[in-house]
């Protein structure tokens, strides 16, 4: 049974939160499912939670913009709108930089990362207890609709979490609006609780809206929500290897293939939860390991289609699709 917290127990949240625990939070706009992000293994249990069936990417919610910028790249257009809107309803996608504290999982592997500063004062004053980025979706399950009270969560995940921090109802109601601000010209990823007018008015093109991301939120890339290609490893992936070649890095699952060139087990015992804690760090450990050492690709072997399981292997046929001229996932 999930744990119903009373709001003045935001030190029993935050102590489960850095436990590797999750909890759900409310905010201004809707409930959050949060874990600490820099907990790769609490990461992959809040999308094993709601049954998410992508890695796609989390808002990593923080304090303050300080905090938010020691872990981002932040220009001078992030820098006002964060003087605009925080805290408040909207989140800044931004280029992560090299000493981020945030686990890879919670990134879906990208170079990038979703920040925002919510305008809750439970949900401060647990990221301020907890003293760590706590990434956190909305608390339903994939799929259902947010939640904006304590019972909400309860209805889609009593189980599923080890607590809730009961706030009351959500003031907003709706996610917060998604801003990507990774290009020359900022990319409204998703409309949400943020008036559109004024983050124009603070960094649009004079006279000219800024441009919507095309197709649905579930199509696209930076932000949470989006997906269409991820970081695919600059060698070539292959799937659901039985055997393994000197010339090869081998991404394991269970009891290694032997004959590599290198390995990375994502679960020697086979977990599905700590497999996907572990992939986005060994693809890229490979990648470069392997171009070290001359070889000519990743073996991946296969993992189950059960539980997680399901998006590692939908992650893994990304990483190996084929690649456009660019050298880019196609």
């Amino acid at each position: 049974m999930t744990e119903r917290l009373a709001p003045d127990a935001v030190g029993r949240a935050a102590a489960l939160l850095r436990d590797g625990h999750l909890v759900a939070f409310p905010t201004e706009t809707v409930y959050g499912l949060g874990a600490d992000a820099r907990n790769g293994r609490a990461v992959a249990a809040v999308f094993e939670a709601k049954g998410r069936p992508h890695f796609n990417p989390l808002i990593c919610h923080l304090p303050t913009a300080d905090a938010a910028f020691e872990e981002v790249f932040a220009d001078d257009r992030a820098r006002a709108l964060a003087a605009r809107f925080w805290p408040g309803p909207l989140t800044l996608v931004l280029p992560r930089r090299p000493s981020c504290r945030v686990d890879l999982l919670a990134g879906a592997g990208l170079d990038t990362l979703a920040v925002r500063v919510p305008a809750h004062p439970l949900a401060l004053a647990l990221l301020e207890a907890v003293g760590t980025p706590v990434a956190a979706p909305s608390a339903n399950r994939s799929g259902g609709v947010s939640p904006t009270t304590a019972e909400h969560v309860l209805d889609g995940l009593d189980g599923r979490l080890a607590a809730v921090l009961d706030g009351g109802p959500c003031a907003v109601g709706v996610e917060s609006s998604v801003l990507d601000l990774t290009g020359a010209a900022p990319v409204l990823l998703r409309p949400g609780g943020a008036d559109t007018a004024v983050i124009e008015a603070v960094v649009g093109p004079v006279g000219r809206p800024i441009p919507v991301a095309a197709g649905r939120a579930s199509e696209t890339l930076r932000s949470p929500g989006m997906m269409l290609s991820h970081y695919a490893p600059s060698l070539p992936v292959r799937l659901d290897a039985v055997t393994v070649c000197a010339d090869e890095a081998l991404l394991a699952f269970g009891p290694p293939l032997s004959g590599a060139g290198v390995v990375w087990n994502l679960s020697e015992a086979g977990d599905c939860t700590e497999a996907a804690s572990r992939l986005f760090s060994g693809l890229r450990w490979l990648d470069a390991e392997g171009a070290r050492r001359g070889l000519r690709g990743i073996a991946a072997m296969p993992v189950p289609v059960t539980g997680l399981g399901e998006a590692i292997n939908d992650r893994l046929a990304r990483a190996a699709a084929p690649r456009d001229g660019a050298g880019s996932a196609a």
